[in-house]
Parts: C-alpha cells; sequence; structure tokens
C-alpha cells in the first residue's frame, strides 16, 4: 500500500512538470531555454521611422498575463501605419515570454 502511495504521487508530480511549462510561440523550441526572434508579416514597402512592442508572459504555464497584440504593439509605439511585423520569444525552464515588434510609421 506504501508502495502504491508512492508511485501514485511521483505520476502526479510528473504530471504536473509535463503540463505545467508549456511552450511558447517560436520557429524554434528549447525545452530549457529558449531565445529566438521571427519575421511574422510583411504589409508594405517603406522605411519604418517607429518601433512598437507588446508582450505576455506566463510563470509555470499556471498563470499568464499581457498583451502581444498587433495593436498593442502599434499603440506603445504610436504607429498608425503598419510597414512589418516581428516577433521575439523566451523560455527558461518555468517562465516564458512572447511580444509583437511592429515596426512602421
Amino acid at each position: 500500500m506504501k508502495k502504491l502511495l508512492i508511485v501514485t504521487c511521483l505520476l502526479a508530480i510528473m504530471g504536473i512538470f509535463c503540463v505545467g511549462c508549456p511552450g511558447v510561440v517560436t520557429p524554434v523550441f528549447g525545452a530549457i531555454y529558449t531565445d529566438a526572434r521571427a519575421g511574422v508579416a510583411f504589409a508594405q514597402n517603406g522605411t519604418p521611422t517607429k518601433t512598437g512592442e507588446a508582450c505576455a508572459q506566463a510563470v509555470l504555464g499556471i498563470v499568464a498575463t499581457g498583451d502581444a497584440s498587433i495593436e498593442a504593439a502599434m499603440k506603445n509605439g504610436g504607429i498608425t501605419r503598419v510597414l512589418y511585423v516581428d516577433s521575439y520569444s523566451s523560455h527558461i525552464v518555468v517562465i516564458s515570454k512572447y511580444c509583437t515588434i511592429v515596426h512602421g510609421n
């Protein structure tokens, strides 16, 4: 009976670790560490004069906050015309972050 309890507890702990640390949207993913940038969209030709960034983050896959929308990035950068959009993602064991970076005028 004691062995069954120990095995059950170990399986529950392993299950928590498997679902508690989801990855972040990224072109490549490292289970322990990720630090990557990627192009998301290209809208128009031109030279951008402004950049805006908006981020969302998660801890342990339990709590997630933030607004990483293109609209929020445009507002943060004072942008009215989007030229192109990039993204940045990072993940360190239990903390994930995703940022949308808008370039425009």
